[in-house]
């Protein structure tokens, strides 16, 4: 079993066969991790509108199976050791939301992320697909405002997920550093993942 780094700001993908498993570990504690999945060929891809409507909630518990946009199974969440805060709801940064936030030059971003680590395996996404934003800590008052916190995830906190078909795993370690995002006074930190046979 080989442990493989993603660093700050950058994204991964991953190619797993049906069955296999892949855990993400929140290396430094307090990251947040932007997650997607797609079939090999790109045509069907990880909803969180689609699973959060079969679910009939806004955070994945382990068992939960995870659903494509044609309402497919993709994955199985099988353990979560973290604090579960992960969130279903929010898009990824892109360069128009660091705009938004003040940046008048380039800042690294999830969806380009994604477009740079799935575009090396012949993947190109039409539109980005909402992650499914690991360690995330969104926060709910009186069922009108979202708000949110600095992740809880400790140190070697982890996650893992079951591929329930052939496909590709991406992954954007959140670069955002202007608003709390992440933990560590809004620094983005490495993670890592391992397949698991």
């Amino acid at each position: 079993m080989k442990t493989v780094k993603i660093p700050a700001r950058r994204g991964a993908a991953v190619p797993l066969k049906k069955d296999q498993k892949i855990k993400i570990i929140n290396t430094h504690g307090g990251q947040v991790v932007d997650m997607w999945c797609f079939i090999p060929d790109g045509s069907e891809h990880l909803s969180m509108p689609h699973s959060v409507v079969t679910l009939g909630r806004i955070k994945p518990l382990p068992g939960d199976k995870l659903y494509s946009q044609l309402r497919k199974p993709l994955l199985i969440l099988e353990e979560d050791h973290s604090p579960g805060t992960h969130c279903m709801l929010f898009a990824a940064c892109d360069i128009e939301r660091y705009k938004l936030l003040g940046c008048s030059e380039y800042h690294d971003n999830c969806a380009d992320n994604l477009r740079e680590v799935t575009g090396a395996l012949g993947i190109n996404p039409s539109y980005i697909p909402t992650p499914l934003n690991l360690f995330m800590n969104t926060k709910f008052h009186q069922h009108q405002e979202m708000v949110v916190e600095a992740p809880e995830a400790k140190v070697g906190d982890f996650i893992t997920f079951r591929a329930l078909q052939d496909c590709v795993m991406a992954f954007s370690v959140c670069p955002q550093d202007l608003v709390p995002v992440n933990a560590h006074g809004c620094t983005p930190q490495a993670v890592e993942y391992e397949i698991l046979d």
